[in-house]
């Protein structure tokens, strides 16, 4: 396991305060995983009962009512007090039927506090299950109350909550004809502001005890940061990479190692797979057009704001963790930048017919790809299109349409790995491999000529830093004289290919 101990004593310094929390953070995020250590290092210090229970599968009855709700909380309540309240456990569950309301369950807890010497702790997993009713705001408002209260009537020296979102802007209505009032349930909460993200240096640890147990070769701490460049510390990718290179790549190798290819591949295979995170990453882009015009702006156009976290649609991508908010919003991770690209790609492909070709038309010998003839069929692609109800998309989408064009060509044989450059030229950096060859193929809309004079430049610099000779330019004309030209031109070592469309 990643070595998080410095985040758990964060959390763990936050219980001894007694501040009540919410670590609110995206789907497979680790939330569960932090509250069972967390619970775990609370119980081994002997100071602490932990109620460490959870919401999910509970179904929508266990909301509707009042009675129902404090019974079964009730019921909850003894179900984990069998492990670190086992004397309490009967009486909680006599007591379960005769809880008819809230008002009643407040009254318990304080006796169910005052049976222990001991701080109790209660921690709920997966509370936005309920987060949008109105009978689990009255339950957050309960604890408010006995918060506040506490030093008068006794009640749980801690509460931790998790879920997707923060529980602290629900508004208060305790009466159905009554106006929601601005004062939030949960405004005594402290700020978790432990970033959950896995840094290199708690990767590291877990790579090295895999390289003990499995006596594998690695450079632990290049791996490391190779991890963490790819998903920017998402934990779910982090582990399911991992996962992979173990049990997918690594089967099938003489050698028992770890190498930058591996993980080049294991990452071409993550993306092509359907799992629950990327189904999630699609399904919130497709529910929400605002998102997902501002992720096109951001991510395809490469348009460069200072967005402000208050803005509903940046905050609901930083809610479901599609963007992440360090030097300024940007998509979270560079996989998920490849995921959200071939699921734009493959709605842009519906609608264009590129014609007949494949692999095979644009392959040259020792297996190596001839991106020439492929812009320059591209262009031509280009120029076909030209009728007034496809000029819009055209110009809008052109990124997306090239590599919509170019996936069947490298199809099961390499792969292409966007680096967004968000700068004043708004290029779009193509990694393109094809067997053992590599080429880098820019993609930039037409900013003048100082512009495109930096972005030569930079390229030049790029291909140095890859050991390349030669690069690619598709630029993107959007003056209504479009020039169609290509060429080759000389600049420093390097040779750039020029094609205009």
């Amino acid at each position: 396991m990643a070595d998080v101990s410095k985040k758990l004593a964060l959390a763990f310094s936050m219980v001894e305060l007694g501040d009540y929390f919410i670590i609110n953070r995206p789907r497979q995020y680790g939330k569960t995983t932090t509250l069972y250590s967390l619970a775990e290092m609370l119980r081994q210090t002997g100071d602490y009962i932990v109620l460490n229970m959870s919401f999910e599968g509970v179904g929508d009855l266990f909301f509707d009512d009042e009675k129902v709700f404090s019974q079964g909380f009730v019921e909850l309540l003894a179900k984990y007090a069998s492990v670190s309240m086992p004397k309490t456990e009967k009486w909680l569950r006599r007591m379960a039927p005769k809880i008819q309301s809230l008002k009643q369950l407040e009254g318990m807890v304080t006796e169910l506090v005052s049976k222990t010497d001991k701080k109790v702790v209660l921690m709920i997993d997966e509370v936005d299950r309920s987060s949008n009713n109105q009978l689990f705001v009255s339950f957050l408002a309960m604890l408010r109350n006995k918060y506040l209260e506490s030093d008068t009537f006794m009640t749980f020296h801690s509460v931790i909550l998790a879920g997707l979102y923060d529980v602290k802007s629900l508004k208060l209505k305790l009466r159905p004809d009554e106006e929601h009032k601005y004062n939030s349930p949960w405004n005594i909460a402290a700020e978790f502001n432990v970033d959950m993200n896995l840094q290199p240096r708690e990767i590291k640890p877990m790579l090295d005890e895999y390289v003990r147990d499995k006596d594998v070769e690695m450079d632990t701490g290049f791996m490391s940061e190779k991890l963490f460049y790819y998903t920017s510390g998402y934990p779910f990718l982090v582990s399911k990479l991992c996962k992979m290179l173990d049990e997918d790549i690594m089967p099938l190798k003489t050698t028992k190692s770890w190498t930058e290819t591996d993980m080049e591949v294991a990452i071409q295979q993550l993306i092509r797979q359907h799992n629950t995170n990327f189904e999630s990453l699609t399904k919130n882009l497709e529910n929400h057009p605002a998102l997902y015009d501002l992720v096109f702006k951001m991510l395809v156009l490469g348009e460069r704001e200072d967005y402000n976290i208050y803005d509903p649609i940046v905050h609901l991508g930083l809610i479901h963790g599609i963007f992440r908010n360090g030097q300024g919003i940007r998509i979270h991770n560079r996989i998920y930048e490849e995921v959200i690209f071939h699921y734009m790609t493959s709605k842009t492909k519906s609608r264009l017919v590129f014609g007949e070709y494949n692999s095979q038309s644009f392959r040259l010998p020792e297996n190596r790809l001839d991106i020439e003839a492929i812009l320059l069929r591209f262009q031509a692609f280009m120029r076909e299109q030209n009728s007034e109800k496809d000029r819009d998309f055209l110009e809008r989408s052109g990124r997306l349409v090239f590599l919509a064009f170019l996936k069947p060509i490298i199809n099961g044989s390499g792969y292409e790995f966007k680096e967004p450059q968000i700068s004043e030229e708004k290029r779009l950096d193509v990694m393109i491999t094809y067997f053992q060859h590599k080429y880098v193929a820019e993609l930039k809309i037409w900013r003048g000529e100082t512009a495109h004079e930096k972005g030569m430049k930079q390229l030049a610099d790029y291909l140095d830093r890859l050991a390349l000779d030669e690069g690619y330019l598709l630029i993107f004309d959007h003056s209504k004289k479009k020039s169609r030209k290509s060429n080759w031109v000389t600049l420093g070592e390097k040779r750039l290919f020029e094609v205009w469309v």
